[in-house]
């Protein structure tokens, strides 16, 4: 009776543990992203938890097939190119191009590098088409005051900020054929711009106003104003991999801007360093790269406080921040394709710092003069919605 008694509790238990087992698997899972109902032509969003998941090392889009591994480096003030060869960390190349080139911008299908020459003070700005395959420039497209350049998530377009006229032109993306134009008389100084994971808004940075603009891309029109900061100056800005809010660089306010897209509203700043200016998400979605130029003025000095900053997306805090040895200038550029390096121009100091991601150690090579929003090519990623590389 002693043993059948024991075997009765044993079986009980094994039928009590395999009920709670049965329930523990029934249990519902993690929550996960809602799926993100994207505007018509726009690629689906793959992860809506991290939208830069296509962009992540090693996923090359067959478009960039045969691309030569360069950084181009645009130079404001000497208008011409310099092309580095990323493994020699040498200058291999340089070419004229338009007046006053500010940045390198990967096309939409990933098939040509435009260089947008806004002629400051002129007007005969215009795009540098650049072959990635052979790292040489062709025919200028003559265009308003492309001071940046940014693309339709369905890629039909590209969106030239005309920052003289505070206007965004819409032009075909290959002819470059004006189709149409927004104006946003309330964003002086409009320049940068990311956009709504579903592809229906983008949000524009106003320099010279210390806000930002909510552009409509369904119905094309202005959704709003956004300030940020009466005395500010608003720079980059990029979403974060779960599209719920965008960072906003500020190079008056030394930090980073945390603003609700879907509500307009500010929600959270972060103190970075000195002249915050560039933003560049990691490869695996989870860093920022905050570079913070060192000097409040539009033309600061050489040697200044550059630093980069490295927020952490989940946390919204600063990790680290890797000073420039003996000071610098960080301004814009992009992330290797491996995510080992972080490459930035050094807008002041007519240098470019290769920063390595796990260390900070800072190489500079000597440019032209006024290296300003250079570019990494080849990225990962399906396609680009512009600046130097806003990979999706």
């Amino acid at each position: 009776m002693q043993f059948l008694s024991y075997r009765l509790t044993q079986l009980a238990a094994g039928i009590a543990a395999a009920c709670l087992a049965a329930t523990a698997s029934a249990a519902p899972a993690a929550p996960v992203a809602a799926a993100a109902t994207t505007v018509a032509g726009m690629p689906p969003v793959v992860n809506p938890a991290n939208l830069y998941s296509e962009a992540a090392a090693g996923r090359f889009s067959p478009a960039v097939a045969g691309a030569l591994p360069r950084v181009y480096v645009p130079n404001l003030r000497s208008n011409e190119v310099y092309v580095i060869d990323p493994a020699t960390l040498k200058v291999v190349d340089k070419f004229k191009v338009g007046y006053s080139p500010q940045h390198v911008v990967p096309a939409w299908d990933l098939k040509t590098l435009w260089v947008a020459n806004n002629a400051e003070g002129r007007s005969d700005g215009s795009l540098t088409p650049i072959d990635p395959k052979t790292g040489k420039p062709g025919k200028e497209v003559m265009v308003d005051d492309p001071y940046n350049m940014y693309f339709t998530p369905d890629g039909k377009e590209a969106i030239v900020v005309v920052e003289a006229h505070a206007r965004l032109d819409f032009r075909d993306a290959h002819t470059m054929k004006l189709t149409s134009s927004i104006e946003a008389p309330q964003c002086k100084g409009i320049n940068h711009a990311d956009f709504s994971i579903d592809g229906k808004y983008a949000l524009f940075t106003c320099e010279f106003e210390g806000s930002l603009a909510k552009i409509d891309l369904v119905n094309r029109k202005v959704a709003g104003y956004l300030q940020l900061a009466k005395k500010g100056m608003p720079q980059d800005i990029r979403i974060s991999p779960d599209g719920k809010v965008f960072y906003v660089a500020d190079m008056m306010a030394n930090g980073v801007y945390v603003v609700d897209g879907e509500s307009f509203t500010k929600i959270d700043f972060i103190k970075t360093g000195i002249g915050t200016h560039g933003l560049y998400p990691s490869r695996d979605g989870s860093k920022l790269y905050v570079a913070n130029r060192g000097s409040n003025k539009v033309h600061g000095s050489r040697k200044g406080k550059g630093s980069v900053s490295v927020i952490d997306f989940a946390t919204r805090k600063v990790l680290n921040t890797w000073p420039i040895p003996g000071g610098g200038s960080p301004d814009m550029g992009n992330v290797s394709a491996d995510g080992k390096m972080l490459w930035l121009s050094g807008r002041f100091d007519d240098v470019v710092y290769a920063i390595d991601t796990s260390s900070g150690e800072v190489k500079s090579i000597p440019v032209g003069m006024e290296p300003h929003g250079l570019t990494v090519w080849p990225q990962p990623g399906r396609y680009s919605l512009g600046h130097t590389g806003n990979m999706r």
